[in-house]
């Protein structure tokens, strides 16, 4: 391959698109080349930062909820003869203060357990929103850092993931794109790979395609980040094949 061939592959080889041969020789070309260097680096942050742009972030809002639990009032049968229309319309009269009565009652206890239930929603919510932004605010920081890393690759099965680290800071983040449902309810989860042991780094949020997320620990003595797919809360240690590795 040709040195001006070489030159337009930057894109290409930011994006982990190139083949393992191809990106053998290319980057054996970034040690001579350092305009092609400073463009993969500004190419890689580019990447990352729009994959954050793309998180999905929880809504502020609360859930519209409708409240349709009023009790049902028996009807009483239709009278068969019209002589017994005075007495039923009497007792109907006596009843319907008691009947208001429970239909108070009820509605109050129903609108108490929706009350109950909504503070407990929003106090949730708002959890997960300042978490939500105190992790945004961190992994921009990480990526503003001096001494940041990119590494990205695509995933086996679809999407593409960018791990950025630092050693200054002692973080180190993972930010996903097109992620797609794993079935059985199984999960990706992160692993540090240090002296050849898998070192469990974290859980990527289910039912988000795209985001960005701290991993549970610092780069120092690792040597690369493995992604896996995992049964229902993790493991202690990788039970499939990776669907990526990406340096650190």
């Amino acid at each position: 391959m040709s040195t001006v061939e070489l030159h337009t592959l930057t894109g290409a080889y930011a994006l982990g698109a190139l083949t393992g041969r191809e990106a053998a020789e290319f980057a054996r070309h970034l040690d001579r080349c350092e305009a092609c260097t400073q463009e993969v680096r500004e190419l890689q942050e580019t990447a990352a930062r729009l994959a954050l742009a793309v998180a999905e972030v929880p809504p502020a809002a609360l859930r519209t909820r409708v409240m349709a639990a009023l009790p049902e009032v028996r009807q009483l049968p239709p009278a068969e003869h019209a002589a017994n229309v005075v007495p039923m319309r009497r007792r109907m009269r006596h009843r319907l203060p008691y009947l208001a009565a429970a239909a108070c009652l009820v509605a109050a206890a129903v609108a108490g357990g929706y009350a109950v239930q909504a503070r407990q929603d929003a106090d949730a919510q708002r959890d997960r929103g300042v978490r939500a932004e105190q992790q945004a605010a961190a992994v921009s920081a990480l990526l503003a850092a001096p001494d940041a890393t990119f590494h990205t690759t695509a995933l086996k099965g679809g999407g593409s993931g960018t791990v950025v680290a630092s050693e200054r800071q002692g973080r180190t983040a993972f930010l996903y794109h097109g992620l797609p449902a794993l079935p059985g309810g199984r999960v990706y989860e992160l692993w540090y790979s240090r002296d050849g042991a898998m070192v469990p780094a974290g859980l990527v949020e289910t039912g988000r395609s795209s985001g960005a997320m701290l991993l549970t620990d610092g780069p120092r003595g690792a040597d690369g980040v493995g992604i896996t797919a995992e049964p229902p809360g993790g493991s202690n240690r990788p039970t499939s094949a990776p669907l990526g590795l990406l340096g650190v």
